[in-house]
């Protein structure tokens, strides 16, 4: 087509081309029950979703959360219970001591002069030391000398009271005799006196002066008789006296011995506590002897088994392979004569045996299993669950049970503390 065929665009004034026909002439809104269908059931679509969306967000979190509790069969120990005898016992490691070290110690003050060195064998009574002691040797001197003061005082005394008795003796004697002399002159002039030869005033006064004989000599036989107890009770307290100072000096003497230093027991010289030729004050240790045929073995145990170890109980001691029995009296105390060649400071093991439990149950005890220990991870298939237990007697390898497992069941001994507690554990083998 040609440039010139083309026609002008149409006026204002020209007619409009007729609309295209649709349905919208046929569409007529409709109220009613269908419009409300439409509606409930979005919304129990929408309700719906989200329940679905909840429970997968729950089952989402809780096998994140128990993802942490999942654990390797081969990280557990895990052992059975079992009923049986059981033996509660502890172990320890023991050391060989001297059960019998005496450490001898200075009764005065002076200067020490060893006679032994430490290592030394002494035998019983042997000088290992002497004190020098001035001050004590010149006390006893002096006390020794009061009491020889007193020995010759005492035995003057008693010729000085022997003669004073002699004399009250005499005087009583005498009065007798008196007496006597004037009892037969009355008697004489009685006779008299009744052939009225004599006087009575005569008669009367012979009687007076018989009387009078009679009443001296009564006096004096009484005056001679407390004077005799006078006598003995002065001497008495002179004796006593004299006896107060013989134990001063015996003890005084004693101490001086005692500064020769002996040893008590058969045995070795430890140690010598002060440098030779130094001077030392009163109770101050200066030597200590180990008695070698009293050995003894000292030992450590757990503080859980404090509690059940008393004095009395029997021990098995295992020395170079050898065992030997023993019974606790706060050491381990060799029971019929200790082993030949035991040397002090050697190691030994050492089982306690606390008693015996017939038909209990009992389980492996490992490293995490105590009488304080109140619950533990009981096996079910690959699954363990929180148990709540109670255990009773231990011993070194096995732990009795007295509630809450079963014979059977299978428990994890290992250290459950990274568990945080969790009631149930997954097992992953």
């Amino acid at each position: 087509m040609s440039i010139t065929n083309l026609k002008p665009p149409s006026s204002p004034t020209s007619p409009r081309p007729a609309p295209i026909r649709d349905t919208a002439a046929q569409d007529v809104a409709r109220e009613g029950s269908s419009s409300v269908w439409y509606r409930r059931r979005a919304f129990y679509t929408t309700a719906g979703g989200a329940i679905a969306l909840v429970v997968i967000l729950g089952w989402l979190a809780h096998s994140w959360t128990q993802s942490g509790h999942v654990v390797s069969a081969q990280t557990l120990e895990i052992a059975t219970v079992t009923r049986g005898d059981f033996v509660q016992d502890a172990a320890a490691r023991g050391t060989v001591i001297a059960a019998v070290s005496p450490t001898l110690s200075s009764t005065a003050a002076g200067t020490v002069t060893y006679l032994v060195h430490a290592g030394d064998r002494v035998t019983k009574g042997e000088v290992l030391a002497r004190l020098s002691s001035p001050e004590l040797q010149n006390q006893y001197e002096r006390e020794r000398a009061t009491l020889q003061s007193m020995d010759a005082a005492l035995a003057q005394q008693k010729i000085e009271l022997r003669q004073q008795l002699l004399d009250n003796r005499e005087r009583a004697d005498l009065a007798a005799v008196t007496m006597s002399q004037q009892l037969r002159e009355l008697q004489r002039l009685q006779a008299a006196w009744a052939l009225h030869v004599i006087s009575e005033h005569r008669y009367e006064a012979a009687y007076d002066t018989f009387s009078i004989a009679r009443l001296n000599y009564e006096h004096e036989n009484q005056n001679a008789g407390l004077e005799r107890q006078r006598i003995l009770l002065e001497l008495r307290t002179r004796q006593l006296a004299r006896s107060a100072q013989s134990l001063l000096v015996d003890g005084l003497q004693q101490r001086l011995d005692e500064l020769t230093v002996r040893s008590p027991v058969n045995g070795m010289v430890a140690d010598l506590a002060q440098p030779d030729q130094s001077h030392v004050g009163s109770s101050v240790p200066l030597v200590t002897v180990i008695d070698l045929s009293a050995l003894a073995m000292e030992f450590q145990v757990a503080e859980s088994f404090a509690d059940g170890i008393k004095p009395g109980l029997p021990t098995d001691i295992t020395l170079d392979g050898q065992t030997v029995q023993g019974v606790v009296t706060g050491r381990a105390k060799f029971v019929g004569g200790q082993p030949p060649n035991l040397r002090q400071n050697e190691q030994a093991a050492v089982r306690i045996v606390m008693g015996e439990h017939k038909n209990v149950l009992m389980v492996e005890r490992g490293a995490f299993l105590d009488p304080a220990t109140r619950f533990v991870y009981v096996i079910h298939g690959d699954q363990a669950t929180r148990t709540p237990i109670a255990l009773g007697a231990a011993s070194v390898s096995e732990i009795e049970v007295l509630r809450g497992l079963a014979a059977g069941d299978q428990v994890v001994i290992s250290d459950t503390q990274d568990f945080n507690d969790a009631r149930e554990l997954r097992i992953a083998h």
